[in-house]
């Protein structure tokens, strides 16, 4: 596969760092498997751009975020250098238009959603790591793989170290860990640590950690001074997975973070933050891995303080959160998705082995042992075998056609592939291809429309090409797809039900959607 990723994510104080931080987990699994990884970010936080130069990565920031075109302009000249490098979005503002354009650029893309927001995705590859993903709809291209679930977790590398560690459930939790993001916009920690002078417990300590660029530090450290027991205020920390192990229980938002915590084992009570967290939240709590009180402004104080306080006294309730919560999160989601990006690169052949030639008359008895494999006679409208007799004066009549165009695709000076364009009315000419058995799933149907659809819609002089592809052959609806063509519906044609693939002459032909 293409050694090279480009991860489009942002952070700042209004979306927080959730987004950039789980593309850094994401960086760090391409970049074990010997990647190399450069992030383009408009970024407030120059000690988080600090850190993802500290791990090996280039980071080349934003001033501004789409729609802004300055984002497009400098995102697509940073493509530029590593073509075919496989592109991570991740953040709501990447719409179908900014999807459509890295695909038309010739890259394959990764895009990392949590709820779906979007009429229409153009990824390759669309991921929600999430608890309640497989709930959700997604109108994506033929060609799209989800990955759906809490089995595809990003977790960061520092986190992967501690797979094998076992938590230990004291009788009394008095060990608490207080996390709400990266940003706080609204300093909901001040509120916790107010509440948190409510539990009555002894012996209580608490580590609050906020963003490197959180507007609230004074105000927060003003808060801990005035406390009834010790906490440690910790700006922007880089040791999460520690601190999470000597938590006993964890306050959060319903945001990443809680991935991390249930990995860790760690049981945790959910303040809502934001309204795209609300489903976590209630799927979290209805599994039982953590307690969620809902939207931060409708809990009182004496409210929260009374449910840690419970949770803390609750060694049973805390033990059963913490299984639960290290069987949601394995660790692994990370290997598999980058796993996964691995197996759909790997399908594709580099082009300078492939050559394209016109079929000549000596090539009829190879297409017609390829036109008689059982898969080709399979999705063919008659399916019975040919013979050779016909198959000759049929081939022949095809060579001397000022309608018809046919090419041979060969790897290595090897034949693997024909494709035969028809003129069947004065503006349109439709296709047939096949590929040889051996050849199967490396693209080379994609690759054949791509080398030639352009020389069709020169040499024949129609305006668009088409392709009737039967609705069950679903490795043509893809290749059609990602070819670029677009599919305008469905028809009957010999009684079988078919998805109808139009690509006008008029676009730009030679442009993979991989």
């Amino acid at each position: 596969m293409s050694r090279f990723l480009r991860i489009r994510a942002d952070a700042n104080a209004r979306i927080g760092t959730g987004h950039l931080m789980r593309c850094l987990a994401l960086a760090q699994g391409w970049k074990a498997r010997g990647g190399q990884a450069t992030f383009i970010t408009a970024c407030e936080s120059d000690g988080l751009q600090q850190r993802l130069s500290d791990q090996g990565f280039h980071v080349i920031t934003l001033k501004q975020s789409h729609p802004e075109p300055a984002d497009w302009e400098i995102t697509l000249q940073t493509l530029r250098t590593h073509p075919g490098a496989w592109v991570v979005l991740d953040g709501y503002h990447f719409d179908p238009g900014y999807q459509r354009q890295i695909k038309e650029a010739g890259h394959r893309l990764l895009v990392i959603d949590d709820t779906a927001h979007l009429d229409h995705y153009y990824a390759d590859v669309v991921l929600n790591q999430n608890i309640n993903a497989e709930q959700l709809h997604y109108s994506c291209e033929p060609y799209t793989r989800l990955l759906l679930g809490t089995r595809y977790v990003l977790l960061r590398s520092e986190f992967l170290t501690w797979q094998r560690w076992k938590r230990k459930i004291p009788d009394v939790a008095r060990n608490i860990l207080v996390t709400l993001g990266g940003s706080d916009p609204d300093n909901v920690t001040f509120k916790v640590i107010q509440a948190l002078q409510q539990v009555e417990v002894d012996g209580l300590e608490a580590v609050v950690v906020v963003g490197g660029s959180s507007p609230h530090y004074e105000e927060l450290q003003s808060a801990i001074r005035d406390s009834r027991f010790a906490i440690c205020l910790k700006r922007n920390a880089p040791n999460m997975p520690e601190l999470m192990a000597w938590a006993d229980a964890a306050v959060s938002a319903g945001g990443s973070t809680s991935w991390e915590l249930a990995f860790m084992g760690l049981p945790n009570v959910i303040l809502v933050l934001a309204e795209n967290q609300r489903e976590i939240a209630e799927g979290l709590d209805a599994s039982g891995i953590a307690l969620n009180l809902g939207w931060y402004a409708e809990i009182s104080e004496l409210a929260f303080a009374q449910t840690l306080k419970t949770l803390i006294s609750n060694p049973t309730r805390r033990r059963a959160m913490s299984e639960e919560g290290r069987q949601l999160v394995d660790g692994s989601g990370t290997d598999l998705v980058v796993s996964v990006m691995a197996e759909e690169a790997n399908t594709v052949l580099p082009m300078d082995r492939l050559q394209v030639r016109c079929a000549r008359f000596q090539d009829a008895e190879l297409l017609w042992q390829w036109a008689n494999d059982p898969t080709v006679r399979a999705n063919s409208f008659r399916p019975e075998p040919i013979l050779l007799d016909g198959h000759i004066r049929w081939y022949r009549e095809k060579l001397a056609s000022p309608d018809t165009r046919i090419w041979i695709l060969e790897l290595d000076q090897v034949p693997v592939a024909q494709i035969r364009y028809d003129r069947v009315h004065a503006d349109t000419a439709e296709i047939a291809f096949s590929v040889v058995p051996d050849y199967r799933g490396r693209e080379l149907g994609i690759r054949a429309l791509v080398l030639t659809s352009g020389m069709a819609c020169r040499e024949l002089g129609v305006k668009r090409l088409k392709g009737v592809v039967f609705s069950s052959n679903e490795v043509s609806v893809r290749t059609f797809a990602k070819a670029g063509f677009e599919r305008v519906g469905q028809e009957r044609v010999s009684g079988r039900l078919c998805h109808i693939f139009v690509r006008e002459c008029s676009r730009n032909i030679g442009e993979v959607h991989d």
